[in-house]
């Protein structure tokens, strides 16, 4: 059954698609959980709706204009953030409400936009997927990997202690800003396949789920990538035996199923390592540096 569906080319495209945001979402969650901003995704989210409604209402490519408006709601959550009186929740409930009722309105008034169109956007049609939109999701996932391997480094010390990049001379505004921008671009990538309501879970669970298990910040993004990419073959597979199953929702419930299975596995795992400390004279800790 799996020789004949690769055979297939939708199930070929709708496989590059969950690889690639399997691969993207937690690399980019890594950061953002540990600067506890995990729910930046869904308020970038809602603004990428206002984004693709707007490219229905110009008559150009959705994702096009759903990048531009994402990256300027990212700045500007950013900003919000950095510089005024707004707390950041604050600042990201004003991104959801906003995100959303634009959206809604605009595709509304827009030509040939309907309830079915928006749906694809907010919950994922994975099975649509076309060629050029795996040319612009291989392309905006080659940015967010590329940012990860450039400025690793530089946004684990950000994400560690702001406080403390700031005394190491890093460009604390300027990593600010590229965190938020690559998770708007992991966000457009992952809208397709998920969905822009759950595409913060795939960035956010995965990590999650790889904390329970261990400690390092490398390993933790690694094993979080595999999870991501597991939960997205998974659902995919999922959809596909089965019509009547979501694919956006069959992801996410599987990426929750891991981190379920993982709470009851690192228990053990710290139990463990609790009774070889109390055995041992001279403990040792493991610390590990992004590379």
């Amino acid at each position: 059954m799996i020789f004949e569906l690769l055979q297939e080319e939708l199930f070929q495209l709708a496989l590059i698609a969950a690889l690639l945001v399997g691969l993207c979402a937690p690399a980019v969650g890594t950061f953002i959980v540990q600067r506890r901003l995990s729910l930046l995704g869904d308020g970038i989210g809602h603004v990428a709706l206002t984004g693709v409604a707007l490219g229905f209402l110009t008559g150009t490519a959705p994702v096009l204009t759903a990048v531009l408006v994402s990256i300027a709601g990212a700045v500007a959550i950013e900003l919000v953030r950095a510089r005024g009186r707004t707390s950041g929740d604050v600042a990201l409930a004003l991104l959801f409400y906003g995100g959303i009722a634009g959206g809604v309105m605009l595709m509304g008034i827009a030509p040939g936009g309907s309830n079915a169109k928006l749906n694809s956007y907010l919950f994922g049609a994975i099975a649509s997927v076309t060629v050029e939109d795996i040319w612009v999701i291989a392309a905006l996932a080659a940015a967010v990997i590329a940012v990860v391997l450039i400025f690793g480094r530089e946004l684990f010390v950000l994400c560690q202690d702001e406080e403390m990049a700031k005394a190491s001379g890093l460009p604390v505004r300027f990593l600010s800003l590229l965190i938020a921008v690559t998770a708007a671009l992991t966000v457009v990538i992952a809208m397709r396949v998920v969905g822009l309501l759950l595409v913060s879970a795939l960035m956010v669970i995965p990590v999650a789920t790889s904390q329970q298990l261990t400690r390092g910040f490398r390993t933790t993004m690694g094993l979080a990538m595999l999870f991501g990419v597991i939960a997205s073959v998974g659902g995919l597979l999922a959809s596909t035996y089965s019509a009547k199953v979501p694919p956006g929702a069959a992801i996410v419930l599987l990426a929750l199923a891991g981190f379920v299975l993982a709470l009851g596995v690192g228990k053990f795992v710290r139990r463990g390592r609790t009774q070889e400390s109390t055995l041992s004279e001279r403990p040792q800790l493991r610390v590990e540096e992004i590379a």
